[in-house]
């Protein structure tokens, strides 16, 4: 608790000293601390049009004041004259995507006091914010209030914090107005009027009342000429003259969150807990939410139960009596069947006549209904039941609100609705089909349907059944290339803009003509480096690859070991901390690969050019070199900053060529084959360990080299030499790790893998026992390595593969994380069966590999770590930031390759192998390995509905297909499926649709 004292003290250089007294409670002990906060008088108000604050400031050099932002002749509308904008907290955080892309918002002043507030409610936006300040095109510009002496205001006893922040705003825009007024240069400029942009109403009032001139976002709006079109990006507020959707007729009404303190009390005490909840992609009304200290993950039944939470979202959750404790759903269930009818303008509108309905199988509807009452107690004697315990959400600590990507539904309009421009409401459907559609009013509903639109989401009130939003942008027509790689950019947080001019000023001015120097011993850092240039070093990377990372060589030494180097782009010579370069990579954190472009975690000049490892040519590099014995034990490692020269490139496919070709004996191929006898070794010292050997269906898609369109698509090959890069790499990885850790035992970036609870694996087990009579162990790594070898099927060589891929599905993410953080033994990665594990291999891509670099010269004493890499607190923000965005950037690309085949299989309808891996109740989902896709069939699809019977002990589903013959397919099945690209209505994707041949 602060109590604010509001006694002065002047001093002779004008700053006014004021306390601030905190009193702070630890272990039950009060404290009382002290704090000085200064006020001056010489904060410049950043108008160009004031002569007083010219005065305050010299200009620099080149006769420029680099503080004042703000136009002398600001923006000017009919009814309203020459004006700065003040704006809210609230503005900020509800408009940010109209502040960003509109041509509105100009000469805009943001108090710190409003600057603090969205950093402590959004720190996204805060960015967003900032990168507004620092442009130089829209003329935003902060103010110090709380730090000027006749802008700061004290803090009632009897006043929450809320109050005085709203009337510290109003303070500012008070004085700002008067000394605008009385040091504005009135000879050549209009006079300037202060305008406060505010759509909380009260404040609104207590403005006008105090002269000052107040403007809701709706009122302001309607100054200008295109005042309709900028209403579709306002958002939706109760004081808004055109908001209704909070005027049902039928309302639902959502149970309420907890007061804080009660949410806070509950987590104290244990009797609530707190998650990230994951809503099943199958079923819309079920969710789960994983909890650190639990066993098992928490099932979250129903609407009610959900209570407005999105796909992952950060709750609070409640459990529920053991009594209700449940099993996961059996069915499929999804939203734009169960809620077919609703209506935008209504949210209970089953009897709106005018709709277009979805049909759907009488079957099915009593499925739906069946569901939804059936209490779905498990049965103790059914082996595969796997009883949950179930909770409630009681409240949202932060939502995953971002900008969502999707289209108008066009189930929710009314045909005539496109012949008027009047304000209408529409369902969005998004991208994600595990999250609910959304409420907007937009008058362009004609242009916007067919486009992919984006739109932000406002709020959830407790009496609608829907999440009300607005529009922000159309991307362009659905399924063309442009618009739907810019959706699932947006969908996965990907920046993709193009670097800034401040982040381009920071890289070599010699551009691509920059050189290593000649003159080693010119420079004090350059004189470290060790000359490896005489090494026989060459890359081995995927057919056409720019961005070299790593390189590799191998020679045999005099007493008969091996001298191994792997080689690594030096980035951090040219990437310096606490510069705009360093800034945006830490930002981005990693590159993103898409089938058709890459999107940089650093400027092209460096990642493709100047710290790219090219053949021929010298290069700054990092290196780890090790003696090895002929049996690939460490006799001694070395780390060093060193130069070299690559002298060859190979495709993977090149490299296994040359080694392959007994004919050719030159020093760098038997050096290669040196390399893959060693990285044999290692990988099975690493097998022999524990590591495990799991799958993924991963497919390439190829380009016409022409047209640029995708023409077929093939499951990517793995050669020996693959595995001969990442064995090297890894033991790089491993060696570095223990350096740094050895070095900085608080904040070395570190990555782990932890293991899997056996709850992950119980389903997967049971049909596995039920269908093959085997079983995976999960005592160790090493014991689910070895079960999962002896999983074989002699009829299916496929089995074993699809058995590695859904276990890989069963396991934990690995992460990023600082040393501080975690005990020595819980940095183990259990995938990889070591102790210790970073990444340091791909710096040009990854941001903790720039960390580590960075702090491996520091250990190894080549130039001091900068003091943000020795901060535990903003180490683990980094390490946080590179954890979600490399998940982003595998999501990213994943769908990517999801959509590229749907274009190939556009016009190549085929009968492939497939092997089901999932059974419900009413639907089957099935792998097909050629493609890497799995699809979901639907029962109604498989035959006739009403007789189905579905054996949930034996993971079977029973029907009589289309020819009216008995069928029955299980788990584990291989299936002959008709394979065809379908346009997903829901979604408006293509996406591969599978039919049981």
């Amino acid at each position: 608790m602060a109590i604010e004292n509001p006694s002065k003290r002047l001093f002779t250089n004008g700053l006014v000293v004021t306390q601030k007294v905190f009193v702070r409670s630890r272990n039950g002990d009060a404290s009382k601390v002290v704090r000085e906060h200064y006020l001056r008088d010489d904060i410049p108000c950043l108008s160009k049009g004031c002569t007083y604050c010219q005065n305050i400031l010299k200009p620099d050099p080149e006769g420029n004041f680099v503080h004042f932002t703000l136009s002398a002749t600001p923006l000017s509308l009919e009814g309203l004259a020459h004006h700065y904008l003040v704006l809210d907290t609230n503005i900020i955080l509800h408009a940010i995507d109209l502040i960003e892309s509109s041509s509105i918002f100009f000469d805009v002043v943001i108090p710190q006091t409003v600057l603090e507030e969205v950093r402590n409610r959004s720190f996204p936006i805060y960015t967003r914010i900032r990168s507004l300040v620092r442009s130089d095109e829209k003329r935003f510009a902060v103010f110090h209030n709380d730090f000027h002496q006749d802008c700061y205001v004290y803090r009632n006893p009897s006043e929450s914090m809320n109050d005085r922040n709203d009337r510290a705003i109003r303070q500012f825009c008070q004085w700002f107005q008067l000394h605008l007024s009385t040091y504005q240069d009135k000879d050549h400029y209009s006079p300037i009027q202060v305008v406060f942009l505010c759509n909380d109403r009260d404040s609104r009032e207590k403005a006008k009342k105090e002269g000052i001139l107040s403007k809701s976002l709706f009122e302001y709006i309607d100054y200008f000429p295109n005042a309709n079109d900028l209403k579709d990006l306002i958002p939706n507020y109760d004081d808004e003259p055109s908001n209704d959707f909070s005027k049902n007729k039928h309302q639902i009404t959502y149970p309420e969150y907890y007061s804080t303190a009660k949410l806070m009390g509950g987590l104290k005490n244990a009797t609530l807990y707190q998650g990230i909840v994951n809503v099943s992609p199958y079923n819309f009304l079920e969710g789960q939410v994983s909890v650190p200290n639990l066993s098992k993950p928490l099932l979250i039944l129903g609407r009610e139960s959900l209570n407005r939470a999105f796909n992952g979202d950060q709750v609070v959750v409640e459990l529920l009596p053991k009594e209700k404790w449940k099993k996961p759903s059996s069915l499929i269930m999804e939203d734009d069947v169960v809620n077919a009818n609703d209506n935008a303008d209504d949210d209970d509108s089953e009897d709106n006549k005018n709709n277009k309905t979805i049909s759907i199988s009488e079957t099915e509807r009593k499925l739906l209904i069946y569901e939804a009452l059936k209490t779905q107690n498990a049965d103790p004697n059914s082996e595969s039941s796997v009883i949950l315990p179930t909770a409630k959400v009681v409240g949202i600590v932060k939502r995953n609100w971002r900008p969502f990507v999707g289209q108008i539904s066009s189930h929710s309009i009314d045909l005539n609705d496109l012949k008027s421009n009047s304000t209408k409401s529409c369902f969005v459907a998004l991208m994600d089909k595990s999250l609910p559609k959304v409420r907007i009013r937009t008058r362009r509903m004609k242009e916007l349907i067919g486009k992919r639109i984006v739109i932000s989401i406002d709020s959830w009130p407790i009496n609608s059944k829907y999440p009300q939003g607005h529009f922000v942008r159309s991307l362009g027509e659905i399924e063309s290339v442009e618009a739907e790689t810019e959706a699932l950019l947006l969908e996965y947080g990907v920046e993709y803009k193009p670097f800034s001019k401040n982040v381009l000023d920071c890289l070599p001015k010699e551009g691509h003509s920059w050189k290593v120097p000649q003159d080693l011993n010119a420079d004090e850092l350059i004189k470290k480096r060790k000359d490896l240039r005489d090494r026989l070093v060459c890359s081995i990377d995927p057919p056409g690859c720019v961005d070299i990372d790593d390189a590799l060589h191998a020679r045999r030494l005099p007493n008969g070991n091996w001298e191994v180097g792997v080689h690594i782009a030096d980035v951090t010579h040219f990437v310096k901390p606490n510069t705009p370069l360093d800034a945006e990579g830490a930002s981005r954190a990693t590159s993103v690969y898409l089938v058709d472009k890459r999107i940089d975690m650093l400027p092209l000049l460096l990642g493709t050019d100047l710290c790219s490892l090219k053949p021929y040519v010298d290069r700054f590099s990092f290196s780890v070199i090790w003696e090895l014995d002929d049996d690939a034990n460490i006799i001694n490692v070395d780390y060093t900053k060193s130069i070299i020269k690559s002298r060859e490139a190979f495709s993977y496919e090149q490299a296994q060529l040359r080694i392959d070709d007994k004919n050719n004996q030159d020093e760098l191929t038997n050096g290669m084959r040196a390399l893959l006898q060693l990285s044999i070794k290692l990988k099975q010292k690493r097998l022999d360990a524990g590591a495990l050997n799991l799958a993924s269906p991963e497919v390439k898609v190829h380009m016409d080299s022409e047209t640029y369109d995708p023409s077929e698509v093939e499951v990517k090959k793995l050669l020996a030499t693959n595995s001969l890069v990442e064995e090297f790499m890894l033991l790089a990885n491993i060696s570095v790790a223990r350096k740094i850790y050895s070095s900085f035992e608080q904040t070395a970036m570190l990555r782990r893998h932890g293991d899997p609870p056996a709850t992950n694996f119980t389903l997967l087990n049971q049909m596995l026992k039920v269908r093959k009579n085997m079983h995976i162990s999960l005592e160790n790594s090493k014991a689910l390595a070895d079960s999962l070898d002896n999983c074989v099927d002699p009829k299916d060589p496929y089995f074993n593969t699809l058995l590695r891929i859904m276990s890989t599905r069963c396991m934990l993410a690995a992460e990023y994380f600082i040393s501080g953080s975690f005990s020595y033994p819980e940095f183990k990665h259990y995938g990889l069966a070591v102790d210790i594990y970073t990444h340091f291999t791909s710096p040009i891509r990854r941001y903790c590999d720039v960390v580590a670099h960075r702090q491996l010269a520091a250990a190894i004493g080549y130039e001091s770590l900068d003091i943000i890499h020795r901060d535990k607190n903003k180490m683990d923000l980094i390490a946080k930031n590179i954890n979600k965005r490399h998940r982003n950037a595998q999501f990213a690309g994943r769908a990517s390759i999801e959509y590229y085949v749907g274009q190939v299989m556009k016009n190549n309808e085929s009968s492939e192998e497939g092997y089901v891996i999932k059974i419900f109740s009413n639907g089957i989902v099935v792998l097909v390995p050629k493609f890497g896709v799995e699809s979901l069939i639907k029962l109604e699809s498989l035959g006739d509905p009403n007789s189905a019977v579905f054996d949930e002990d034996n993971f079977e589903l029973s029907f009589k297909n289309k020819k009216n013959v008995k069928r029955t397919v299980a788990v584990f099945d291989r299936v002959i499926v008709q394979v065809k690209s379908v346009f997903d209505e829901r979604t408006s994707k293509r996406k591969a649709e599978l039919v049981l041949v």
